[in-house]
């Protein structure tokens, strides 16, 4: 006698896999078009994929991707190259709930690599790529002259990138649009009055540093306010900058207006600023760049840029999946446009 098959997809009382035979058997077809079917063959009947699929589905069935690697060379698993020093709160999480809910339905299955030593991120990529442990790359955090963007132009394998470089050769990426956001947080505080406006600003090995620097002097020269750059503060300690924003608050030079490009280091500005006397929206007006909703909870009254990370990890998803198909690059280069949160 034959063992039923459970609904967690093993055998009764043998633990068995479920296997294409399996669901052969329990759809009546032959396993070789259970095989086609679940490879997405469109050859065969819309009907025939959905009994195959919902059959698949109830049984349990979890692809061997070891097979599927020596049958295809596949291997249906996309990675994130996510690192670990980014400073703005919740990043990480929505990035991956958002690439999650993007393949949630295809055959893919995500891989998350974090990298807290950012030198060693090539050799990272050159891991994946020498032993083509995924199908295609997600990478965080570019530079202009990225080394692990030419390594995987060079070797022609599928990746996007969530930021932009400076390479003449295109490739895909997504990336907020950082230009924008300065000049919206310029004008804005142009708007309350402020005549002297310091950007307060992390990595300055990024191509988003750049982009935001330079928007931020021609906005700020258009606009006829001084212009101040605090830089290197990525990697500071928050009691640090906390410190930085107290001697500023104190200062007789002091700007009227801040613009900050991390959630994190504007905890730590605002308690600095505070500590030294300052009323936030009277005395220093400040506009910082969100990516999560716990800033607002916490300083309601003010401004804000949003980017949407969520958005930013689905539409990387989408990109590289047309990438892997096959699709032209000069296709898959999108923006993502600043949400302002105006609450003064």
């Amino acid at each position: 006698m034959s063992s039923k098959t459970t609904s967690d997809g093993r055998g009764a009382g043998q633990g068995q896999r479920v296997t294409l035979r399996t669901i052969a058997e329990v759809t009546g077809l032959s396993l070789s078009t259970v095989s086609l079917s679940l490879r997405g063959g469109t050859t065969l009947k819309q009907e025939t994929r959905d009994k195959v699929a919902e059959a698949a589905k109830s049984l349990g069935y979890i692809p061997d991707r070891a097979g599927v690697r020596l049958r295809t060379g596949k291997t249906n698993v996309i990675a994130l190259v996510l690192d670990g020093a980014e400073d703005s709160i919740d990043f990480a999480r929505q990035m991956i709930q958002g690439i999650g809910h993007a393949i949630k339905g295809t055959r893919y299955h995500l891989t998350v690599i974090p990298e807290f030593e950012r030198h060693l991120s090539a050799d990272t990529i050159r891991y994946v790529l020498d032993n083509r442990t995924a199908d295609g790359v997600i990478i965080t955090h570019t530079g202009p002259r990225d080394k692990r963007v030419q390594m995987m132009i060079d070797a022609d394998f599928p990746f996007v990138s969530h930021g932009r470089t400076e390479f003449y050769t295109p490739h895909p990426y997504h990336d907020f649009h950082s230009e924008a956001f300065a000049a919206m947080a310029v004008e804005r505080l142009a708007s309350k009055g402020c005549s002297k406006v310091m950007l307060v600003i992390g990595d300055d090995s990024t191509t988003n540093y750049h982009n935001i620097v330079t928007a931020f002097h021609k906005t700020a020269a258009r606009a006829g306010i001084e212009t101040q750059v605090l830089e290197n503060t990525q990697g500071m300690a928050p009691a640090e900058t906390r410190k930085l924003a107290l001697e500023l608050a104190q200062s007789p030079d002091r700007p009227d207006g801040i613009i900050s490009d991390s959630e994190m280091r504007t905890i730590s500005l605002v308690s600095g600023l505070q500590d030294g006397g300052l009323v936030l929206g009277r005395d220093v007006h400040l506009v910082y760049k969100q990516t999560s909703g716990i800033l607002p909870t916490l300083f309601p009254a003010l401004d804000s840029i949003r980017e949407d990370v969520f958005s930013a990890g689905g539409e990387l998803t989408r990109l590289l999946l047309q990438r892997i198909a096959g699709a032209e690059v000069d296709t898959l280069q999108t923006l993502a446009e600043p949400l302002p949160q105006w609450r003064g």
